[in-house]
């Protein structure tokens, strides 16, 4: 019996794996995070599943039922939404599965920063603006955010950022970030991206507030940064004509000459 953990990705229920698909529909048990996972996702469970809507649920009645699973040898396909690395509480369930001795494994899943990404068809690294990504959020009444973890420390690099569980926060976070940014850096705000009710306001950190002011209190995702509305750009060496390298030698004398690896 294995406790399966599936990322069940960002909302529309094709952005799951194959193997995520795969062990939702050889699992006796699922266990679904129903405030955020596509209720299509459990057409993959196998006749006669128990299927279990954890929404309501504690951490304690969580366990108990992967517990109660584990006792019948039944394998459980654990959903949550988006990716489990990031804002998913894998962690504490793992810690409690981990003590009383049942396997577990992990399987990754489409997280929302790249499916809002993809909405927006935009690249959020590009040559010359950005090549990092910071995935963060502002403190909530779950879980605060540690001293050193500040939108202006973030800010302060120049990264795109991707700020999650903070559109109730939205108008305080442009305000703060324009001292770094100014009022003119682009922002994004994404609702749900990928469900079928998705919606996106683009606007900048000085307007983003009013533009934004009528759309939902919950589920979105603010981007900031000038990969969003990119006025120029340089373009990477990867595919330069010049640019040596093993899958294209630029002359017999290439250290890449005659590499097949």
């Amino acid at each position: 019996m294995t406790v399966h953990f599936i990322g069940a990705g960002p909302g529309a229920a094709d952005l799951v794996t194959l193997r995520g698909r795969d062990l939702i529909a050889s699992s006796p048990v699922c266990l679904y995070a129903g405030s955020l996972v596509p209720v299509a996702l459990l057409d993959h469970c196998p006749p006669g599943a128990r299927i279990v809507n954890t929404a309501p649920l504690s951490l304690d009645d969580i366990v108990a039922e992967i517990a109660a699973a584990h006792q019948a040898g039944h394998d459980v396909a654990r959903l949550h939404s988006g990716d489990l690395s990031i804002w998913s509480a894998m962690g504490e369930q793992l810690r409690r599965i981990r003590a009383l001795g049942i396997p577990v494994s992990v399987t990754p899943g489409v997280p929302a920063f790249a499916a809002a990404a993809a909405t927006l068809e935009a690249e959020l690294t590009l040559p010359g603006l950005a090549q990092s990504v910071v995935l963060t959020r502002t403190s909530g009444r779950a879980s605060a955010m540690p001293p050193g973890e500040t939108l202006a420390a973030f800010a302060a690099t120049g990264a795109t950022l991707a700020i999650h569980l903070s559109i109730h926060r939205l108008a305080g976070i442009a305000a703060e970030l324009i001292a770094s940014h100014g009022t003119d850096c682009p922002v994004a705000v994404v609702w749900r991206a990928s469900w079928p009710d998705q919606c996106v306001v683009r606007a900048t950190l000085g307007t983003v507030a009013e533009a934004a002011q009528n759309g939902p209190d919950r589920t979105a995702l603010i981007l900031v940064g000038r990969v969003l509305d990119p006025q120029d750009f340089a373009e990477s060496s990867l595919y330069a004509p010049d640019y040596d390298r093993r899958f294209r030698p630029q002359s017999a004398g290439s250290r890449f000459a005659g590499d097949d690896a």
